[in-house]
């Protein structure tokens, strides 16, 4: 099982959302993830997202980039960090729903 390396300056406190790591497979995503930080599944050809959801509940969130499976979400720019559509999440009897755009969080 190989680890990924997230650097100890991600660590640090930000405001803007940022890729602060990338893998191989979803198995070998970190169970902690700096604040604001994305970490990206596939190497070559991004194939999912996974992040701590922003509204501070702890829940994970995994979101589909591979446009062959329905739904998925587009990455539209790493630097500064964009996605469409938005993402709206239900989990736990808790609905987020929000974008990120241009490294921030837009609720919605």
């Amino acid at each position: 099982m190989a680890f990924i390396k997230i650097w100890f300056w991600h660590w640090f406190p930000r405001r803007h959302w940022r890729i602060v790591g990338r893998t191989r497979s979803a198995d070998e995503i970190p169970k902690y993830i700096p604040r604001n930080g994305v970490v990206i599944v596939g190497v070559e050809k991004p194939k999912w997202i996974a992040f701590d959801c922003p509204c501070g509940a702890g829940h994970r969130v995994m979101v589909n980039l591979d446009s062959s499976r329905a739904p998925s979400w587009n990455l539209q720019s790493t630097k500064p960090l964009t996605f469409t559509p938005s993402f709206d999440i239900y989990e736990n009897g808790k609905n987020c729903h929000f974008f990120i755009h241009d490294g921030k969080v837009l609720w919605a």
